[in-house]
């Protein structure tokens, strides 16, 4: 059976419990041939053994079984709503079988540019699990092209460009965008991972990849017009919360360093954002809408 049959597998029956809350192993057989899983052949129980199993290695969801009803259920659903790779991973794979089941109205699908970088991305993660440092070659925008030597410590996507964070050879930590490297390869030298470094720790404190000293900073926007519900909807920081609420706009704070990024993302959307304080980030944004209108 090809890869992709069995990972359609996996992800039918997690959204199938997810919807059906619990099912007994027969109701669960009934809606896998009525669906067509298998071209309509029964699902033997060893298979479904299995693929509980294999779920919770690749996504960390566990498949348990009441006792008293002989129910199966996701007893960590939670899993499902956070940011770990293994609720990436799902959501990637779950869109992958959509697509691949809708070949035939493909041409009504608008979708957006897949990451650059990517061809990099197998002897990253494979320095990465195995402690390699790499040799990459990089040449930033209008800049004369160099050759480095660094410690992979983490990859991270953000607007559809993958990051490469790493340690260079003076001891710095530096991100490298991956559709500006030229070239990577896997040394022989290897590397100690600090025990005590968390990626997600170190990105924690900012919104994108920018990690620059900028001060923490309690920063407070107001949302106007549609704004609020697009943030209640889609955070920008996990530090966010929403402080007020009036039916012509909500008021949310930021515990965050205010990188170029976040002000960037902030700017993004227009006069749907004001930032009310600090007071010296309020006029650093006012003083860059101003030199954005002399262009016009």
């Amino acid at each position: 059976m090809k890869p992709a049959q069995i990972f359609h597998q996996y992800i039918w029956i997690i959204n199938t419990l997810s919807a059906y809350k619990r099912m007994t192993f027969e109701e669960l057989n009934r809606k896998w041939r009525e669906d067509q899983v298998t071209d309509g052949n029964p699902l033997p129980r060893a298979t479904f053994n299995r693929h509980r199993d294999a779920i919770l290695d690749m996504f960390g969801i566990i498949i348990d079984c009441d006792k008293k009803t002989f129910r199966y259920y996701i007893s960590n659903k939670e899993v499902l709503c956070d940011d770990s790779i293994e609720r990436w991973l799902f959501s990637t794979l779950t869109v992958h079988g959509v697509l691949a089941d809708s070949a035939a109205v493909k041409e009504r699908l608008v979708l957006e540019n897949p990451p650059e970088g990517e061809q990099y991305l197998d002897i990253i993660i494979r320095a990465i699990r195995t402690d390699r440092r790499l040799r990459i070659g990089y040449k930033k925008f209008q800049a004369e092209g160099y050759e480095k030597v660094v410690s992979p410590y983490a990859l991270k996507l953000f607007h559809q460009r993958w990051y490469l964070l790493a340690l260079n050879d003076e001891g710095q930590m530096r991100i490298y965008a991956l559709d500006r490297v030229t070239m990577v390869k896997l040394t022989d030298d290897t590397f100690e991972m600090p025990a005590d470094f968390s990626p997600q720790a170190y990105f924690s404190e900012y919104f994108g990849v920018l990690t620059d000293d900028t001060p923490m900073t309690h920063v407070i926007v107001r949302a106007h017009k549609w704004m609020p519900n697009y943030l209640r909807t889609l955070p920008l920081h996990h530090s966010q919360c929403e402080l007020t609420s009036t039916p012509d706009y909500a008021d949310f704070s930021f515990d965050i360093r205010p990188t170029t990024d976040f002000l960037g993302e902030l700017l993004r959307y227009s006069e749907g954002i004001e930032v009310l304080e600090p007071l010296e980030l309020r006029e650093k944004m006012r003083q860059t809408i101003v030199e954005t209108l002399k262009r016009y």
